[in-house]
């Protein structure tokens, strides 16, 4: 690690973690803006907490601006078309079964046809306002739920009708898309999984008329769904098992395993299994969204030099220089000493402590032989197929979960409520039957 990342990384970090980012004032001139695409299927979702945000808005910020896009972005991960749409209408189902929003029990990307005409019924209406907001939601489920019947006779309709003038809330532009997100104050925020931290802004500056109540069954940070001991004891007795892929430079992956760890794996009975990645590039991180994560985990995260890949192999010789049953602690170790103490481990001094606590004489394994074990991980998280890192496996009753990202550790505690809820229903039909009986 080069000399300026050592020493400069722990004061520039000192610096912004301790700033008061939530205290500035984002500009409001130029409102709220929506960015939807008719065949994604996150923008169905939002649209299904328009009409509720435009109520409560202060008037400054009136009306919402939508704009729909007809260009897509590339998928990411190097993910192809077809596995990123059949990525999200999956992940699209598990966030509305956890917040209650309309959706196809069997969900399918809309026809080309149908996207077409929704197109023409968006841009020939008249309506205004909330009323627009309306007809959006409408169409969106019309398209979703293929209700293409109903979906043709507004397109008859709106054939006839005269273009309209320009509206300032609506238009529609050719601009690359991935997902759905509000455009406010300079920012971007995911229309789903940002929308609390938005809805957390705006009220911050005072420009909601009333508290918002948008993601029904949203779980905080250290806030649990299961806390009736039987219930506890019961999920325990299953001994789930989660698989951890992470890259070890990232941040992300010190916030979150230590998160799990306190405060998810003890509490469940979670067997952890990590696996590191090779060198993934992801030093060069977010700093605002780390430092938020840090606050509302209450993990500890500042002062810390970034790890380049050499200091990203040493720390996998460490970890696969050890059986498995140290491998977790020692890796909780250098990541901790990494994002917290401003530890760089490529430095003999640094590494040292770790090195004797875990009686570590000598790195045996060659960088060859690492390298190797690193790839076989790799190839195990590509297949998995999933958009962003860390990736996570969870077992529990015979079945597997996939998830990623700080956004879905909340599913970890959502399945387990999930598998208590169909083992009660189960027990309850059996106990039923033998009535009958």
């Amino acid at each position: 690690m080069s000399l300026l990342r050592r020493w400069f990384d722990p004061i520039r970090s000192t610096w912004y973690y301790d700033r008061p980012l939530r205290e500035a004032q984002l500009p409001i001139d130029d409102g709220i803006t929506v960015y939807l695409r008719l065949d994604d299927v996150y923008s169905y979702l939002a649209v299904q907490q328009l009409e509720q945000l435009e109520e409560i808005l202060v008037d400054e910020l009136k009306p919402l601006k939508i704009v729909i896009s007809d260009q897509a972005a590339p998928p990411p991960n190097g993910m192809s078309v077809d596995i990123w749409q059949n990525y999200c209408l999956n992940d699209a189902k598990i966030l509305a079964l956890q917040h209650r929003f309309a959706y196809d029990d069997v969900p399918e990307m809309p026809s080309k046809e149908a996207i077409q005409q929704a197109h023409l019924i968006l841009e020939r209406t008249p309506l205004k306002d909330r009323d627009f907001l309306y007809l959006l939601e409408d169409v969106f489920h019309m398209l979703w739920n293929q209700q293409y019947g109903k979906l043709k006779m507004l397109y008859a309709m709106a054939k006839n009708y005269q273009m309209p003038p320009q509206d300032i809330q609506f238009r529609f532009e050719s601009i690359p898309i991935l997902t759905a997100y509000f455009a406010f104050g300079g920012r971007e925020y995911q229309a789903v999984d940002d929308l609390l931290r938005l809805t957390r802004r705006l009220q911050q500056q005072k420009l909601l008329k009333s508290s918002p109540i948008f993601l029904i069954n949203h779980i905080e940070w250290r806030e649990h769904l299961i806390t009736d001991a039987e219930e506890l004891f019961e999920i325990q007795s299953l001994q789930p098992e989660l698989d951890l892929y992470i890259a070890l430079e990232d941040p992300i992956s010190w916030l979150l395993v230590s998160y799990i760890k306190d405060e998810l794996a003890n509490l469940y009975n979670i067997h952890l299994q990590i696996h590191p990645l090779p060198y993934q590039g992801r030093d060069h991180f977010d700093w605002s969204l780390a430092t938020r994560l840090s606050k509302r985990t209450d993990v500890e995260f500042t002062p810390f030099c970034r790890p380049d890949v050499k200091t990203a192999m040493i720390m996998a010789q460490v970890f696969f220089q050890l059986g498995k049953e140290a491998q977790e602690e020692a890796l909780l170790d250098m990541l901790k000493l990494t994002w917290t103490k401003g530890k760089d481990l490529s430095y003999t001094p640094h590494l040292q402590p770790i090195l004797d606590e875990y009686h570590i004489q000598t790195l045996k394994l060659t960088p060859e032989d690492i390298e190797q074990k690193l790839q076989d991980n790799a190839v195990h998280c590509e297949q998995l197929q999933q958009p962003n890192l860390p990736v996570m496996v969870l077992r529990i009753a015979g079945q597997q979960f996939v998830f990623n990202s700080l956004y879905r550790v909340w599913m970890i505690e959502s399945i387990f409520s999930n598998i208590l809820e169909q083992r009660y229903k189960q027990q309850a039909h059996d106990l039923d039957m033998e009535r009958e009986q």
